[in-house]
């Protein structure tokens, strides 16, 4: 039975799984067991927030140097700002304000003292004249810092990137996808000119889908974001956006045009190459955390996770099995020199990553610990297999007990292939999945009909991707997303099919996306 299949029958018989529940049978429930026991993350005692542990965090460390070197190719460079905002820096900007109010974390004093109870409190005469916002993102401070150092074009364009934390206040957190506080990039640019700008919004969404689709193997779908999904005081907003196994979208990527509307809230102002003062053009973009969660709810399986090999902290793990203490140190150097020569291999021009698990546990519970952390290649290797010349190889996107005896010398030079035809594989599962449940709808019956749960086993029934008319009107989205929870996750590129609106009966420029989403 295909893993698909799984997902769509939950009525089907299943061998038993590491994963409790499955998929089929409590999806949310599935996401949380797979970050546990994938050792990704953990809730911390700060309500909202998270402790990522080592292997979730080397994961970001992966996405984030292939992300860090795919911008600085393209000229921007690293630099860092504050994490305390004035709260009249938000003021300057009346929609960047009224977007983000409700999200923000405000610090008032700068000293605590202990009170009457003796319980420690803020200490009345330690107020600050003015409240810091902790920094929900960073368009106005850093745009504040670019109005000083601006004076000509001659200081254009200014190509930044921040790595940082951020903090926004969330009411229903969920590890990766909601959290309080979670990490990501910023982008900050400034230009003498609008078309600059604007090709600078279109090419590092270029760059996020390109990282989306080669290392994460996740397809995803590029446009623009309708006028009440934009981000606040942009004025234009550009998105990827992905489809996971419950058949909802996540946003995976933002790349927002600001047009001058924070340059004139900031002062980013210059002389031009005519002598008149003119305010400088602005973007900003960021991916977050939220692409682990989100390779997590695409590739994982009722295991535990699937990881991409190119994003894996870990492509190879040897677990040596020693059952018995006088052939130990014989099958632990063997392990080490196998190590040794799969390192010295390479995989897209970079030496492979191979772990060997010297852990004193039996090699079932070690096989099992890696299946769940979804590493792509396992290695085994017993006495047997030294006396054999053998080792067993197995990998993670076939089934867990899925394995091939091969000579150890096929094994290292083999290793290579086998990491790029699991990211094939698991990139053409995803696109399959996606195009399966991505539906042309011409009617609102037929549209309310998708979104709408029905009794019943046929996958159509139950939601994904319409590619429907729209006419424009925010009225007909509020409604849409008021009755279904639907929303236009982007107006995509290349989809200018002219028709009518089944909504409102009106002309329709172009089908545009809607999905239910996080």
């Amino acid at each position: 039975m295909s893993e698909e299949s799984k997902v769509e029958n939950p009525k089907a018989k299943l061998e038993k799984s590491a994963i409790s529940p499955r998929r089929a049978e409590d999806f949310p429930e599935w996401y949380q067991q797979v970050v546990r026991l994938g050792e990704l993350a953990e809730n911390s005692d700060v309500r909202g927030c998270m402790v990522i542990k080592p292997w979730g965090y080397g994961l970001w460390e992966r996405m984030q140097a292939t992300l860090d070197a795919m911008f600085k190719a393209t000229g921007h460079q690293n630099a860092y700002f504050p994490l305390f905002i004035p709260i009249s820096y938000l003021e300057k900007e009346a929609a960047h304000v009224a977007g983000f109010a409700k999200e923000c974390a405000v610090v008032t004093h700068h000293r605590l003292e202990a009170g009457p109870d003796g319980k420690l409190r803020p200490a009345p005469s330690a107020e600050l004249a003015e409240p810091l916002v902790v920094r929900p993102t960073s368009e106005t401070i850093i745009g504040a810092t670019y109005a000083k150092w601006v004076q000509s074009y001659r200081d254009l364009p200014i190509l930044i990137n921040q790595w940082a934390n951020v903090v926004r206040w969330e009411l229903r957190p969920r590890l990766f996808l909601r959290t309080a506080e979670f990490l990501w990039q910023e982008g900050h640019t400034a230009h003498e000119t609008k078309e600059e700008a604007v090709d600078e919004t279109e090419k590092i969404l270029g760059i996020y889908e390109t990282f989306a689709r080669d290392f994460l193997a996740l397809p995803v779908f590029t446009g623009e974001k309708s006028e009440s999904e934009r981000f606040p005081g942009a004025v234009q907003t550009l998105c990827i956006e992905a489809m996971v196994q419950d058949r909802k979208a996540i946003q995976a990527g933002t790349s927002h045009f600001l047009g001058q509307n924070f340059s004139k809230a900031s002062g980013i102002k210059f002389q031009s190459r005519e002598g008149r003062e003119e305010f400088a053009w602005t973007t900003s973009w960021g991916v977050s955390t939220r692409l682990i969660g989100t390779v997590v709810m695409m590739h994982a399986d009722d295991d535990g996770l699937i990881l991409p090999p190119r994003v894996a902290p870990t492509q190879v793990v040897i677990l040596p099995i020693t059952p018995k203490e006088d052939t130990r140190a014989a099958v632990l150097e063997a392990a080490e020199k196998l190590a040794s020569r799969l390192r010295a291999r390479t995989f897209h021009g970079q030496p492979l990553l191979v772990h060997v698990d010297k852990r004193d546990l039996n090699g079932g519970v070690k096989s099992w610990d890696w299946i769940k952390r979804g590493c792509p290649v396992r290695i085994e290797l017993g006495p047997r297999d030294l006396a054999s010349g053998t080792v067993a190889l197995c990998r993670r996107d076939h089934g867990a007990k899925a394995k091939e005896f091969v000579p150890a010398d096929q094994a290292v030079a083999t290793v290579p292939e086998l990491l790029q035809s699991i990211q094939e594989t698991m990139y053409a599962r995803a696109l399959a999945f996606r195009e399966q449940h991505t539906r042309v709808i011409d009617t609102k019956e037929e549209f309310y009909a998708f979104f709408t749960a029905q009794n019943t086993d046929k996958p159509e029934a139950h939601g994904g991707f319409s590619l429907t008319h729209w006419n424009g009107s925010a009225e007909v989205e509020t409604r849409i997303k008021e009755d279904l929870k639907v929303t236009i996750r982007c107006i995509p590129f290349g989809a200018g099919e002219a028709g009518a609106c089944p909504f409102s009966g009106q002309p329709s420029a172009q089908r545009v996306i809607w999905a239910k989403s996080y």
